[in-house]
């Protein structure tokens, strides 16, 4: 494992609710527009604490996906002022807390405080420990020519390339086969017309 679990499920839903923007994903649509789409992005990503599921917290998770985008933009050194608003900006104070069937993880806000901050508060403290484990590597943009989707890789091998927002390593592996079948067929010798092959 290259995180421990509660930094790997705060980096999943960091990256998952960056990839909600419309200028991400290779179909450019923004799934993040009505309480119904924040109730699968909770349904998948659950959060304890305030939630209130209101045009209000809609707006201000919306708002909250540029500053989490752009700790994918730079590098680990400029990451560093970044993190640090973050946790500046939502008061964090961790603490150490176990609930719900959890383990003891740490908890950097309070409970009552926006649905918004707490998981910029929560993304910031996993990315802290992206930081301190050198590990800024792991931290990446899709590979896929069509699509800007970001994620942060957690194979063993550190070798994932592909998001997993839209099947992008299956369509590069078909555009890329497409491709080098294109440059046989164009490499291959026409066939001779049959008069010119009995002379």
């Amino acid at each position: 494992m290259v995180f421990i679990r509660d930094t790997e499920m705060s980096l999943r839903a960091g990256a998952a609710l960056v990839n909600t923007l419309r200028n991400v994903s290779f179909d450019e649509t923004d799934t993040l527009v009505s309480t119904d789409d924040l109730d699968l992005y909770l349904a998948e990503y659950p959060f304890t604490g305030r939630i209130r599921r209101d045009e209000v917290e809609l707006r201000e998770l919306r708002a909250a996906r540029a500053r989490l985008r752009e700790l994918w933009s730079v590098s680990r050194v400029d990451a560093v002022p970044i993190v640090n608003a973050l946790l500046r900006d939502g008061r964090a104070l961790p603490q150490l807390v176990i609930h719900d069937g959890y383990d003891w993880h740490i908890h950097a806000t309070d409970d009552s405080d926006p649905l918004a901050t707490r998981i910029l508060v929560e993304v910031a403290m996993a990315f802290a420990e992206v930081i301190r484990a050198d590990q800024w590597d792991r931290v990446r943009v899709c590979s896929a020519d069509d699509c800007d989707a970001v994620y942060v890789d957690f194979s063993k091998n550190g070798s994932k390339r592909y998001c997993d927002t839209g099947n992008c390593g299956n369509r590069m592996n078909v555009n890329a086969y497409r491709r080098r079948r294109a440059r046989q067929t164009a490499g291959s010798p026409r066939p001779l017309p049959a008069a010119s092959r009995s002379g």
